[in-house]
C-alpha cells in the first residue's frame, strides 16, 4: 500500500461513502475503508478521528462559511438578515454537491448517534453565528435568537429539500422558510 500518497483524506473519504451507501454506517469498519482507498488503517487515523467523523469532515469549512457570510454582511443588515445570507451561501454549496449531500443526509437519518453528532455540530456553529453577530455590535438576546433561528430555518429547509430531490431548490425553500419565521413572529 501507498504510505504517503496525495489525495489520501478524499479517497478516504470516498471509499467511506461508496461503503456506508453499499452495506449501511455500521457494518463497515476503519479497515475496510482504508482498504477500499488503498491505504493503512494508521493512515485513516492521521485524517480522521474516528468513523463517524467521514461524514462531518466538512463541518469546519460550513461553520467558516456561515461566520464569514455573518461578518461580510452590509452594516445596515438586520440580525435575521446578516443569518439570511449565511443561510443562501450555504444553499449554493450544498446544491453545487447535492447527490454527497444527499448520501450523507441519509446515512446520518439512519443512526440515531450520528443524528445527535449532527445536532451537536449544528449548535456548534450556531454559537460561532451568534459570536459573530456579537462582532457585528447585537446584543443578546439578539444574537442568540438570530443565530439559533437561522439554523432552525436552515434545518427544516434542507429536510424538506433531501425528501423532495425534484422539488424547489434549497435557496427557495430557505427563502420560504424565513418568510414563514417572519410570519409566526409577526403574529400573522
Amino acid at each position: 500500500m501507498v504510505r504517503w500518497e496525495p489525495g489520501a483524506r478524499g479517497r478516504l473519504g470516498q471509499a467511506a461513502f461508496e461503503l456506508f451507501t453499499e452495506r449501511g454506517f455500521e457494518q463497515v469498519t476503519v479497515a475496510e475503508i482504508a482498504e477500499r482507498a488503498g491505504l493503512t488503517e494508521r493512515t485513516f487515523f492521521r485524517y480522521f478521528a474516528d468513523k463517524p467523523e467521514v461524514l462531518f469532515a466538512g463541518a469546519e469549512g460550513f461553520q467558516d462559511l456561515f461566520v464569514s457570510s455573518v461578518v461580510g454582511a452590509p452594516d445596515s443588515a438586520a440580525p435575521i438578515d446578516a443569518v439570511a445570507g449565511a443561510l443562501y451561501a450555504a444553499a449554493a454549496t450544498f446544491t453545487a454537491h447535492s447527490g454527497g449531500a444527499r448520501r450523507r443526509a441519509a446515512i446520518i437519518a439512519a443512526h440515531p448517534d450520528l443524528r445527535e453528532r449532527e445536532l451537536v455540530k449544528l449548535a456548534t456553529v450556531a454559537a460561532a453565528v451568534a459570536d459573530a453577530l456579537r462582532g457585528r455590535g447585537v446584543t443578546d438576546p439578539a444574537a442568540s435568537l438570530a443565530a439559533e433561528a437561522g439554523l432552525a430555518v436552515f434545518r427544516i429547509a434542507f429536510a424538506s429539500w433531501i425528501a423532495a430531490p425534484d422539488g424547489p431548490d434549497l435557496a427557495q425553500l430557505i427563502a420560504d422558510s424565513l418568510d414563514e419565521l417572519r410570519a409566526v413572529t409577526a403574529g400573522k
